[in-house]
């Protein structure tokens, strides 16, 4: 299946409407809301030189003092490194093998 849909250039999951702005194509938006706690926003993206990006907006609520507030930073952080990196690992093709 291509990413195309038609004359239009959008893709097929383009939301086709104001969010395609400076040539890029981007989806719906798929929200996670936990009221009280946190909120993670994810939003696909195809750029104008045609590379496809998740760009996701994370809202989480820090503990009132400040240390455990930095230790949940940190946490934040790791996990994301954590993310971006399995992202990536699963984005590669398979090594082959011999055979």
């Amino acid at each position: 299946m291509t990413a195309r849909a038609g004359r239009t250039g959008h893709t097929h999951f383009c939301a086709r409407d104001h969010r395609c702005n400076l040539n890029e194509h981007r989806s719906e938006e798929i929200v996670v809301d936990l009221p009280g706690h946190g909120r993670a926003v994810l939003t696909r993206v195809r750029t104008a030189a045609g590379h496809e990006h998740a760009e996701i907006r994370l809202r989480v609520a820090l503990a009132p003092a400040e240390p455990a507030a930095r230790r949940q930073l940190l946490g934040l952080l790791a996990d994301v490194r954590d993310t971006v990196t399995r992202a990536l690992t699963v984005g590669r093709p398979a090594p082959r093998r011999a055979g």
